[in-house]
């Protein structure tokens, strides 16, 4: 994982925008904890982050540092499978956007 804000031009972000179901708390955070894991130990990955607005959306940010390693962990079995336990169990809505970053900088400067 690089330091804190330091994202660099060319890698690839996703925002993942979701709602849970109110059930759906106890298995989400078990699934949730084993894909961070994964995500982890895939090569490229840079950056996890999750927030959690006051209405109850949440907003995971995911860094990998090329498109084709994001895919990868995209197409991951076992991520496959969380995804699909995700639309059955875990969100009531959701939405995703995926972009390279064009520009980084950081304050102070590093």
């Amino acid at each position: 994982m690089t330091d804190e804000f330091a994202y660099a031009p060319g890698q690839i972000v996703t925002v993942f925008r979701s709602r849970l179901r109110p059930d759906a708390a106890p298995d989400f955070q078990a699934v949730a904890a084993e894909m961070l894991e994964t995500a982890r130990a895939m090569p490229g990955f840079v950056d996890y982050k999750v927030y959690v607005a006051e209405d109850g959306e949440r907003v995971s940010v995911i860094v990998f540092e090329t498109a084709e390693q994001q895919r990868a962990w995209r197409e991951h079995p076992r991520h496959r499978a969380a995804q699909q336990a995700g639309r059955e169990r875990f969100y009531s809505d959701y939405s995703m956007q995926i972009s390279v970053c064009t520009a980084a900088w950081r304050f102070p400067d590093a």
